[in-house]
This record gives C-alpha cells, sequence and structure tokens, in this order.
C-alpha cells in the first residue's frame, strides 16, 4: 500500500493550545492521519509569549498523531521582544535587524530545524504554519522542494517586511485560509506564481450542544456576548472591554460578556464582565449555544476559527470592520454586523440584541454558509488535490512505499 508521509510543522501543538493556527494544524494532522503518515514536528513551549518549555521533549500520540517535541533554545524576553518589534516596523533599520527580529521572535529550536532536515529523505511533503515564527522561516528553506505553506497572513505590519518576501516564492504550493489573504500575499510578494489553493478549515457541526447547560453550570441566567480566544491585546480586548463598559453605563436590561481563554492582560472589576477561562470545546459549545452574539473585536486574522463555530452552533457574529477577512465572511455569508467606532458598536448591538427573530435568522445563514463551505471533507480535498498536483510533478517524486 503507498502512503504518503507528510510532516507538520508548528510552533506549538497540544490540546491546551488554543490559537487559531495551532489548532487549524491539528484539525489538518488528525484528517490526514486517516490515510497518511502524519508526523507533528513542534516545539516544547505551550504560551506563546515566553515560547518557554513546557512540555517534555520527545514522542507522544495526540488522537492518533505521532507528535514530536523539542526544546526551545531560549525563552522570549517579552519586553526585548517588543522594542524589537517597533524597531522592525516604525523605524528605520537594515535587513540583518529583521532576520535578527524573527530569531528572537521565536520560538527558535536548533533541535527541531536538525529534525526537519533529518526527515528530509523520508517525507513525502512537509506542511508549514505561520510564516512570521522562526518555526517556518528557518525551517521551510531547508526542505524547500518539498515544502507548503499555510501563511495565516493578514494585513498587519509583518506581512510588509523584506525578509519575508522570499518566503512566499520557495514552497511547493500555498495553502491559504481566505481567497482576501491570498490576494493580499500576492499583491504584496508577487508570487502569484506559485501554485494555491484557498481551503478554509473544516467545522464539525454540533450534535448535543446545549444552552440551558452552560448557564446552569456557570450560573449565567442573563443574555451575554462571548468571546471566545487570547484575552490580551494584540487580539483588540482592550478596545472590547472599554465599548462594552461604556454601553452598559447607558444601556438598559441585564447583559454580560463572557470571556473564554486564556487571560494575558489585567480584566477591569466589573460585575457584568465574566472570566471563565480555557473551557473544554463540549463548554465552549454549549456557551456558543447560549451566547446571544458572538463578538471579535481583532483587527487582524486570516480566517477565525470562532467566527465560523460561531455560524456552526447557529449563532450570529459582531466583528471588528478593520478586519478584512471577518468582514468578507459576514458579507458572504449574511450571517454578522460590524462595527468600526464606540458608536457603531453600541448602534449593531441594539440593533441585534433587539430583534430575536433577526439573529435567528442571522444564525441559519451562518449555519447554512458553514455547511457549504466548510464541511470538513469539502475542506481536506483541497488539501489533498494541491498536495497530489504539487507533489506528483516534482522531479523523482514518488509516494513512500511501507
Amino acid at each position: 500500500m503507498t502512503v504518503r508521509r507528510v510532516a507538520i510543522v508548528v510552533q506549538r501543538y497540544g490540546l491546551e493550545v488554543n490559537g487559531g493556527a495551532e489548532q487549524h494544524a491539528r484539525w489538518l494532522a488528525e484528517r490526514l492521519a486517516a490515510t497518511a503518515d502524519v508526523t507533528v514536528l513542534t516545539t516544547c513551549a505551550l504560551d506563546y509569549i515566553t515560547w518557554a518549555n513546557h512540555y517534555p521533549a520527545g514522542e507522544e500520540t495526540i488522537n492518533g498523531v505521532r507528535v514530536r517535541r523539542f526544546p526551545v533554545d531560549a525563552p522570549r524576553d517579552w519586553k526585548k521582544a517588543q522594542r524589537q518589534t517597533r524597531l522592525v516596523t516604525t523605524h528605520l533599520h537594515t535587513l540583518f535587524d529583521e532576520v535578527a527580529w524573527v530569531k528572537d521572535q521565536g520560538p527558535f529550536s536548533s533541535s527541531l530545524f536538525t529534525a526537519i532536515r533529518r526527515a528530509y529523505e523520508t517525507t513525502d511533503a512537509f506542511i508549514f504554519y505561520t510564516f512570521h515564527y522562526a518555526t517556518a522561516y528557518f525551517g521551510l528553506p531547508i526542505v524547500s522542494d518539498k515544502a507548503f505553506l499555510v501563511p495565516t497572513a493578514h494585513d498587519d505590519p509583518f506581512i510588509h517586511m523584506a525578509l519575508f518576501r522570499p518566503l512566499f516564492h520557495l514552497p511547493r504550493g500555498i495553502f491559504y485560509l481566505t481567497e482576501p489573504e491570498r490576494l493580499l500575499v500576492q499583491r504584496v510578494t508577487r508570487n502569484d506564481y506559485v501554485p494555491s489553493t484557498v481551503t478554509g478549515v473544516g467545522v464539525d457541526m454540533p450534535l448535543d450542544a446545549s444552552a440551558e447547560r452552560f448557564r446552569q453550570k456557570f450560573g449565567l441566567a442573563e443574555p451575554f456576548l462571548l468571546y471566545v480566544g487570547r484575552i490580551d491585546e494584540s487580539k483588540n480586548v482592550p478596545e472590547l472591554l472599554d465599548f462594552f463598559v461604556r454601553y452598559r453605563a447607558t444601556a438598559d436590561g441585564p447583559l454580560k460578556l463572557v470571556l473564554l481563554g486564556k487571560s494575558n492582560m489585567t480584566l477591569p472589576d466589573h460585575p457584568d464582565i465574566v472570566h471563565l477561562g480555557f473551557l473544554p470545546d463540549a463548554d465552549k459549545q454549549d456557551a456558543i449555544a447560549a451566547a446571544a452574539l458572538v463578538v471579535l473585536p481583532s483587527l487582524y486574522e486570516s480566517l477565525s476559527m470562532i467566527t465560523l463555530e460561531a455560524w456552526a452552533g447557529g449563532t450570529p457574529v459582531l466583528v471588528n470592520e478593520q478586519c478584512e477577512v471577518v468582514k468578507y465572511l459576514c458579507r458572504q455569508s449574511n450571517a454578522g454586523l460590524y462595527y468600526r467606532t464606540h458608536d457603531e458598536f453600541t448602534a449593531t448591538l441594539q440593533h441585534l440584541l433587539g430583534s430575536d427573530a433577526l439573529r435567528r435568522q442571522m444564525g441559519h445563514q451562518g449555519r447554512q454558509f458553514v455547511m457549504r463551505h466548510y464541511r470538513p471533507e469539502v475542506v481536506l480535498q483541497h488539501y489533498t488535490t494541491l498536495l497530489d498536483a504539487a507533489c506528483s510533478a516534482r522531479p523523482g517524486a514518488a509516494a513512500t512505499d511501507h
């Protein structure tokens, strides 16, 4: 039997990791494992701020996927990293400054790069995640003629940095998560000749979600907005908190803001802001079913898993207009509204909360949109089609027999 050997290279990996790119990598690894020999090559890091080694180095199996972890050479100094980022994004600097920045940005693992090089002869395809982390920037060129890239790019300063432009010309193929992402990368890097496809991520429709179960478990009787993801400045959460507190100061009736995810910032002491931390998927699906709206304040997303999960659960979304990708998805699905200013946040929130029928209709439209475009089998076919085409076109390419 001929089975393709695939290595997925991602900055961190585990059931506890809730970053969007990492969740996408785990989804793909578990689905590809049904027909391919899949190995995940990753670091020992869990915390993306420090990249400190958390998991033991070595091999384990997670949901049927072989995972090999390698130690990070040194943890990231967050304050130093922020200063370096300001230098390379707002001040005159050299290309060498940018290379030093991406190395310190991390996670940098010498043993991981050695493992990638050693796996070259026995691996048919390497799939790298997140273009601006050291794992992809330094790892992909080692095996470029067998490499594929899932860039998870958005229109932030990093995509415009000079050192990354060659990276987008190296792989055999590129998997974009949305059409706006592909158009952005091709406009900035002029790599439109590189084979590519728009894939997205597969979303399973929830079968047993219960709004009542969530309300009873966490003691939430009032209507609430739901935020799911990293709770920090990079996701524009401070603005969401400010807009919500100002809205509650003048609005009638009960309403809470429920936050799910690890917090990397100090949250305001407010009776209507509830932080429940990182919850299992079953609780998250129950929360989506119970929420009046799912809100996404982020300025930069390459897809937004929680937006698709909200629609799969029949819940509409309220998103930041400045995030081109989620605005595009809202327009395509007619399942969400968007805001830019506090006044627009208030107006759209009042409009959506004022009509149960409107929210039900938008939630239904979101669910239909996900079923049409993001069923797991549809998304997986995009990956396998490009992998087949690019690998078969490589001189001397052949899947491994074993």
